[in-house]
């Protein structure tokens, strides 16, 4: 190409700026393999100031000859980092550096609204890896091919397409029984409780476990219901514990116990349903985290011994992102006019849009890929906290599954754990707030933290385990 094509060009694409990049030097607590190093060393770059904001990077191409990394190395490393705002790429302009350098941006006040620099609360899958590009494309399919109807106020169990998939995928994967027809959306689960608690917790208690989500007790009691707890052991849920309480709906999470991170024992599975049976009632059973299992076959959903008397729950906020407010209820038959009435008679609360995208996501596979790298990810972060965590004083449950691990501590240490957690900007959840204020002196009463491995980016995992580890030495543990 003579000179006078090259001048040309460059005025019409962005110019391949040089940039030194020193990966012998990124290496930082946590960082693996090629990707995760030029990561680290751009994202230093902008820390320091070394890239302005504005600043134009050169193509993945150019980067890539520099440094002697294949194209998609640097590619990925780009969109990782776009991910997560540290820089922005548009087509025909090149790749940018955006206001995220420490050196630019005054510091952020620690209070609420301020996340803490290394957050190992439960409550959320790693967001930086939901899958933007194929979730775009599902979305764009949907519209393409959404009929005019489809943007009115439809089926107030939502929209037919989701409900299909949904059904498909609940019956493949956790072997739910189910038609189309008993499958009604709703904003996640937390709504799904609101919706049975107007069904079931207006005139008698809700039955919950004595450990578990707070969130679901506050829904409840906002709904005008009242929450009684049954108790806990190394089995599980003390169903037995339901023969003594006025209660016609007990919510239970029977495949992965949060926070304790046991199952159900089977022969507590069955003896929940037969309660149900002969007291006319209804199991609520809250399958958060079904899909992710490391070391020990799936646990099958409650749900199939008894489709009549087990409401089954199940969301996309773990397995994708808790802001897509996108949840499901399989119900038995009969009950399905009644919930509809008693979320309002309307689907309003799900846009119908995300509703056909989140079905083109499960029906054309994206989910189900999602859901295996993601199964992947989550079990090398594990066995990394796991291997840190084996020269401390403390015990660890909820190996086998799930997004969290249970830290049990020594008598009275969690107190101060949590203290030096907060100072040193690590977010942990303290096994006290996860009690029932109702439980009983019959039930254990442990000192405890609850450590999530699937929250932090791949990036800030490595940092956030070594924190943890400087709070568990400074508490002398």
């Amino acid at each position: 190409m003579n000179s006078w094509a090259n001048s040309s060009a460059s005025e019409t694409r962005p110019l391949s700026h040089d940039l030194h990049l020193d990966l012998r030097h990124a290496i930082t607590p946590g960082t693996r393999g090629v990707r995760a190093l030029l990561i680290s060393a751009l994202r230093d770059a902008i820390r320091s100031g070394r890239l302005t904001v504005g600043s134009m990077l050169p193509p993945s191409r150019t980067l890539a000859s520099d440094l002697g990394l294949a194209r998609n190395t640097v590619a990925e490393a780009y969109s990782e980092l776009a991910a997560e705002g540290w820089l922005e790429s548009r087509q025909g302009s090149g790749t940018r550096v955006v206001n995220r350098g420490q050196n630019q941006l005054p510091p952020r006040p620690r209070g609420a609204g301020s996340p803490p620099p290394h957050n190992l609360m439960p409550g959320s899958g790693d967001v930086t890896a939901f899958p933007r590009a194929d979730w775009l494309a599902s979305a764009r399919r949907a519209l393409s091919s959404a009929p005019h109807e489809a943007l009115r106020a439809g089926d107030p169990r939502g929209r037919h397409e989701l409900r299909s998939a949904v059904s498909e995928y609940v019956a493949r994967v956790r072997g739910v029984r189910t038609t189309p027809d008993s499958v009604v959306i709703c904003a996640g689960t937390r709504h799904a409780v609101e919706i049975l608690t107007r069904m079931y917790g207006l005139t008698q208690p809700i039955a919950v476990e004595a450990y578990g989500l707070f969130i679901f007790r506050d829904c409840i009691e906002a709904a005008g219901g009242t929450s009684t707890p049954i108790g806990f052991d190394d089995a599980g849920a003390v169903v037995d514990d339901l023969e003594d309480f006025d209660v016609r709906a007990a919510l239970v999470t029977p495949a992965h116990h949060f926070p304790h991170g046991l199952p159900l024992h089977p022969a507590r599975r069955t003896a929940v349903v037969q309660w149900a049976r002969r007291t006319d009632s209804y199991v609520l059973e809250d399958d958060y985290d079904g899909e992710f299992r490391y070391d020990r076959q799936p646990v099958g959903a409650l749900q199939s011994l008894d489709p009549d008397r087990v409401v089954y729950l199940g969301s996309a906020s773990k397995s994708l992102t808790p802001v897509l407010r996108l949840g499901w209820m399989v119900l038995p038959p009969e009950l399905v006019d009644t919930a509809v009435a008693a979320a309002g008679g309307g689907q309003w609360y799900v846009d119908a849009i995300s509703q056909l995208t989140m079905a083109d996501f499960i029906a054309g596979g994206h989910y189900d890929r999602h859901i295996r790298r993601m199964r992947t990810r989550y079990r090398r972060r594990r066995d990394l906290l796991v291997e840190r965590l084996a020269d401390y004083d403390v015990g660890v449950r909820g190996l086998s599954a799930g997004l969290h691990l249970l830290l049990t501590l020594p008598d009275g240490a969690e107190p101060d754990v949590l203290y030096r957690a907060a100072e040193a900007g690590v977010a942990l959840a303290g096994l006290s707030r996860l009690r029932h204020p109702l439980a009983g002196p019959h039930i254990p009463d442990p000192d405890g933290v609850v450590v999530s491995f699937g929250t932090p980016a791949d990036h800030g995992f490595g940092p956030a385990v070594e924190a943890l580890c400087g709070v568990l030495e400074a508490a002398g543990l």
